[in-house]
């Protein structure tokens, strides 16, 4: 498999550190609000890799941080009167409701700012002796940018370009413009946690460097996010987490592109900012994962009703295809698997990997699952196809469907037991009532159980959650 490595700007062959496994560390949310459809991108994404990669005999260890100590958090909590870990510990809720959703697998470890801040605080720490950070007089502790030479690298921009086009507060306590905060004094009524240089809480970025390090080594293979977080957030974790170990960092890059909206870059000011929620109340999750793997993930999409209802009507293809291959074998006789429907099956599988082993090019890749879609309409309509005929092309067409997450809300009605329809029922009643905390409450309890429920235009869709 071959990946667009942002760190060299071209394309390479996708080589583990270990044979057969892959480390995959990909930022996550600030969790102060529901996530909008920018943010759905990566999640959708990165997960259809890690779903391929484990298609392809791999084993995966994902990473997803949550940050939930922030700015945006503390104002958050400061404008609703509560905590900043009420809201973060809120929102993460959220954010698995619209994950399960969109039927992104949870993480193999999903940890949190506040639940490292001993790895933080040592990696800080390590900066600081080595000399390559220093605290100001103010109590922040900065990165000298002008320590680590490589600086610029992954953006590819040269540090004296970045140097020109950068300013300096008097009052920041900075010695150069590019130098970039590691920790940061408390202010006044925000959360802090003790360190050696004072109360205070960590600097974005180097909460990823921590994280990523301790669950997977100081060197790994791959890292993933954003296009937006190219520069000045993977730039500062590869600068202060190579500064710190002496070590490359990650190997590969991976960034997705830009969402824009009505041909315009999204913006609460435009009024053109949507929420995943929004938008699955309107057309359900499964359109909005559809939206994001249709595309390849370096490419812009444009969001906008036209394409969410293109993208509405093709996922219906894949259902109805589905759903009739189900009443042909119902209906099918046994018999041979032919040697043309043999041949069919092996090229549109090949077909498939040679999309995806293409930069992850699930555009192409999703041409190939049409293409098998129109063989087999024209096999289920041929009442002498073989019953064991159409089920390799069904078992095919869920490997392939499977490996970009869709059609996860094809199930038959007696697959959901009993006490989860019943709970479901129940919040329905509750939600009614308008009883929003125990619609909240029953909500939690059927996702224990291991299923999400969300209400969507088209009625109460009930989902079972991967493991």
């Amino acid at each position: 498999m071959q990946i667009y490595n942002t760190l060299t700007r071209k394309k390479e062959e996708l080589v583990p550190m270990t044979a057969g496994h892959m480390g995959i560390y990909a930022c996550g949310p600030t969790v102060y609000n529901y996530i909008h459809i920018g943010n759905a991108r990566p999640i959708c994404a990165f997960d259809v890799l890690r779903r391929y990669l484990k298609y392809r005999g791999y084993t995966v260890t994902y990473v997803q941080n949550f940050t939930d100590v922030d700015d945006k958090i503390i104002k958050k909590a400061n404008e609703e009167g509560t905590t900043a870990a009420e809201i973060a510990k809120r929102y993460i809720a959220e954010y698995k409701t619209d994950a399960h959703g969109l039927n992104v697998m949870d993480a193999d470890v999903h940890p949190t700012v506040t639940s490292c801040m001993d790895l933080i605080i040592d990696i800080v720490k390590k900066l600081v002796d080595s000399g390559h950070a220093y605290a100001a007089a103010n109590g922040d502790v900065y990165f000298r940018t002008s320590s680590f030479p490589e600086y610029g690298k992954l953006s590819g921009q040269p540090i004296e370009e970045l140097q020109a086009g950068a300013r300096i507060d008097i009052n920041d306590g900075k010695e150069e413009p590019l130098d970039f905060a590691v920790w940061k004094a408390a202010k006044p009524g925000e959360p802090y946690w003790e360190s050696p240089w004072g109360k205070g809480r960590p600097g974005w970025h180097i909460e990823c460097s921590a994280m990523s390090c301790h669950y997977l080594g100081e060197t790994f293979d791959l890292h993933c996010g954003g296009q937006d977080l190219i520069f000045p957030h993977h730039e500062n974790e590869i600068a202060q987490s190579e500064a710190a170990n002496g070590k490359p960092f990650a190997h590969y890059w991976m960034h997705n592109g830009y969402i824009n909206i009505d041909n315009k870059k999204m913006s609460k000011s435009l009024g053109n900012f949507f929420t995943v929620r929004e938008v699955a109340e309107q057309y359900g999750y499964e359109v909005i994962r559809y939206m994001m793997v249709q595309a390849h993930y370096r490419s812009p999409i444009n969001y906008c009703k036209e394409l969410l209802d293109a993208c509405k009507a093709s996922l219906e293809r894949l259902y109805v295809c589905r759903d009739t291959l189900d009443r042909a074998i119902a209906a099918a006789k046994s018999g041979e698997i032919s040697a043309e429907a043999t041949k069919t099956f092996a090229k549109r599988k090949e077909q498939f990997i040679t999309a995806m082993d293409d930069d992850l090019n699930t555009a192409d890749g999703m041409t190939a699952i049409f293409e098998l879609v129109r063989d087999l309409n024209r096999m289920s309509a041929d009442a002498s196809t073989s019953k064991e005929q159409l089920e390799a092309g069904a078992k095919l067409f869920d490997e392939l469907t499977g490996v970009m997450g869709l059609l996860y809300n094809r199930k038959q009605a007696d697959t959901i037991p009993a006490e989860v329809t019943a709970l479901v029922e129940q919040r329905q009643a509750a939600r009614k009532a308008k009883d929003f905390a125990e619609a909240d409450r029953l909500r939690d309890k059927i996702a224990a159980l291991g299923y999400a429920v969300r209400e969507t235009r088209q009625g109460t869709e009930i989902t079972k959650i991967d493991a």
